[in-house]
Parts: structure tokens; C-alpha cells; sequence
């Protein structure tokens, strides 16, 4: 596997579309079932879920693989925030 930090500013575009698997650090007094795993179909949605979904304190140990690279949590945002980003962001979100 390829750490993202590794990868070079000229790499390829980031692809959204391609499928995407999220590890989350499991919250210790969660009210519901921690994450700890879960597979997207697109890159786009885990990025989206992470940033919008999760608790902020959680995206600190997260991380996503796509494409054997690993992006953790202020990639994560970098993504969501760029200019390539193909969904609609939550407003709330992109202002946290």
C-alpha cells in the first residue's frame, strides 16, 4: 500500500468515483454502534460521510483507502473542500 503523504502533488487527478473503504476509531461512550469499517461505492460518498457524518473528534484518527492510497483526516477534508469535489456539500459542514 501507498501512503498519500508519499504521493507526489503532481499525481493523477484524485478519482471520486472510484470505490472506497473508511476505518474509524471506535468512540469509546457512542450511543449507537461504532464504525470501525465500512465500504463505499464511491470515494465521493466516503468523503462526504466522513466529513458530514462522523463527529469531528472521530475524523482525527480516520482514514479512507482508495486505489491502494490512503488518505486520513485532513486529506480527507482537502478533498471535500477542492474544487473537484462532484457533490453538494452540507453548508454547515464546509464551515467547521
Amino acid at each position: 500500500m501507498v501512503d498519500a503523504v508519499n504521493v507526489p502533488e503532481e499525481a493523477a487527478p484524485f478519482d471520486y468515483s472510484a470505490e472506497a473503504e473508511m476505518f474509524s476509531p471506535m468512540a469509546r461512550k457512542a450511543r449507537r454502534q461504532p464504525l470501525g469499517y465500512r465500504r463505499f461505492a464511491r470515494a465521493a460518498d466516503a468523503i462526504r460521510f466522513a466529513i458530514e457524518e462522523l463527529p469531528p473528534q472521530l475524523l482525527v484518527g480516520t482514514y479512507i483507502e482508495v486505489a491502494e492510497h490512503r488518505y486520513e483526516g485532513h486529506q480527507i477534508r482537502r478533498l471535500y473542500e477542492g474544487t473537484g469535489y462532484p457533490l453538494d456539500r452540507r453548508a454547515a459542514a464546509s464551515a467547521s
